[in-house]
């Protein structure tokens, strides 16, 4: 009897893994490049030209939304919920350790939301717009590759500040960590080496350096002459040479052992990713080519579909 029972709980959680992993691949079926082709046709061309305007002032913001769309994905899938405020009943994610003074770009987004509900009210979710502004950002900040955005989000209604703190990779993270880390949003190794270039843009704090001793005294004085407070927080750029060009030159300062943060020089470092890493030395467009696929997967995570959740008419609140 009790072999008979366990034959019929193995069935059913069989039923269960199958039935979980249908809806995932139809929430994902749902999304398209044309989605709002018929409902907001100028909702692409309105997020960038917010997008636009804001690196016009300061081209760092493009690395900046990248990164908000990365901490958005890893925590319930890319629905939004990163951009939720605390209020007095409710803790979303913005505080939590990975986001915390790290995170940056809401008005970016809040702009280019705003821009979507003149023409389009009620319409357009703000995790699709998150979504168009982080391919806008590597597109306008110099050229970068571009790719086809699927979107048909919709916004979550909740937030995880536990899932921020867990779910999110560190600049201590090891290779195994980083590995596991993107598995659990279904994203593999290679995903995560390709989506690790987005490193190619944008700075870190100086206190996250982990670098090489021949290179620290180049960084040093970066860090010094970025200060603020002298207490860490100050800023430098995560790629010295060409911080505002999307090119393979992140995986070739790996392979020089200048990586800046421990998390980067992992990925090249005796280890599986070496060869990898090497590739994209070798030829920038199959960094590229990478890098684009692996955008468009994370993108796929958990997404909210068909009556789940809802529109946001402004991004940083429930309606």
């Amino acid at each position: 009897m009790a072999s008979g029972m366990n034959i019929i709980n193995a069935n059913a959680l069989c039923v269960l893994v199958l039935v979980a992993m249908a809806a995932g691949s139809w929430a994902q079926q749902q999304l398209s490049t044309g989605f709002y082709s018929a409902s907001c046709p100028g909702a692409q061309a309105a997020v960038r030209s917010a997008v636009e305007s804001a690196i016009g002032k300061e081209t760092r913001i493009g690395a900046s939304i990248l990164q908000l769309f990365f901490h958005d994905c890893f925590v319930q899938g890319c629905d939004g919920s990163l951009l939720l405020d605390d209020t007095a009943g409710f803790q979303g994610e913005k505080t939590a350790a990975p986001n915390n003074g790290s995170v940056r770009g809401f008005e970016v987004v809040d702009d280019a939301k705003a821009a979507v509900e003149r023409i389009c009210p009620g319409v357009v979710s703000c995790a699709d717009v998150l979504a168009l502004a982080a391919r806008d950002s590597v597109v306008l900040v110099t050229a970068g590759p571009s790719w086809e955005v699927k979107l048909g989000r919709r916004d979550s209604t909740t937030a995880s500040f536990a899932g921020a703190n867990a779910n999110m990779p560190a600049a201590t993270s090891g290779l195994r960590e980083l590995t596991d880390l993107f598995a659990n949003q279904g994203l593999s190794q290679k995903d995560m080496v390709a989506l690790s270039g987005s490193h190619t843009l944008g700075q870190a704090r100086c206190v996250n350096f982990d670098i090489d001793s021949g290179f620290a005294g180049t960084h040093r004085s970066s860090c010094s002459s970025n200060s603020v407070s002298g207490d860490g927080n100050s800023l430098a750029p995560l790629d010295l040479q060409t911080p505002l060009v999307f090119e393979n030159n992140y995986y070739k300062n790996l392979v020089d052992r200048k990586g800046l943060l421990h998390s980067d020089q992992e990925l090249f470092n005796g280890g599986v990713t070496d060869q990898q890493v090497r590739s994209y030395v070798d030829n920038q467009s199959v960094f590229f080519a990478d890098f684009l696929a692996g955008m468009i997967k994370l993108g796929d995570i958990s997404p909210l579909t068909g009556t789940n959740g809802q529109i946001r008419k402004n991004c940083r609140r429930i309606n």
